[in-house]
C-alpha cells in the first residue's frame, strides 16, 4: 500500500508535468507557426502530444502511471526490452490515435476554408 506522502508526491509530479507540458506546447506552437504548411504544423504538434502525454502503467504499483517516453527510455537503458516494449506499444497506439485526429483536423480545415 502507498502512504500519503508518496501519493502526494505523485500528484505533485503530474500537476507539474501537466503545467510544464502546456507551457512547452505553446512555445512549440509559436515556433511552428513560421512553417508554411498548416498540415505540417499540426502534424508536428500532434506528434508532440502523442510523445509526451502517453502514459504507461507501472508494473510495480497498480494505478500509478508514468510517461511512456520516460519509462521506455529508462528501461531501454537498463536493457529490459520487454518492459520498454510495453511503453513503445502505448506510444504506437497513441501515435495512431493522434494520426486519426490529425487527418480529421485536415478534413475540417479543408471544409472550413472552402
Amino acid at each position: 500500500m502507498i502512504d500519503t506522502d508518496a501519493q502526494t508526491a505523485y500528484s505533485i509530479f503530474w500537476a507539474a508535468y501537466a503545467i510544464a507540458f502546456v507551457v512547452f506546447f505553446y512555445m512549440m506552437k509559436r515556433l511552428f507557426h513560421f512553417l508554411p504548411l498548416y498540415g505540417l504544423r499540426t502534424l508536428l504538434l500532434a506528434a508532440l502530444v502523442a510523445l509526451l502525454l502517453t502514459p504507461v502503467e507501472s508494473p510495480d504499483l497498480a494505478g500509478w502511471w508514468i510517461p511512456a517516453w520516460l519509462y521506455g527510455g529508462y528501461e531501454l537503458i537498463l536493457g529490459e526490452a520487454d518492459a520498454a516494449g510495453r511503453a513503445l506499444f502505448n506510444l504506437g497506439i497513441a501515435g495512431l490515435v493522434m494520426l486519426l485526429v490529425w487527418i480529421l483536423d485536415l478534413v475540417r480545415y479543408r471544409l472550413v476554408r472552402r
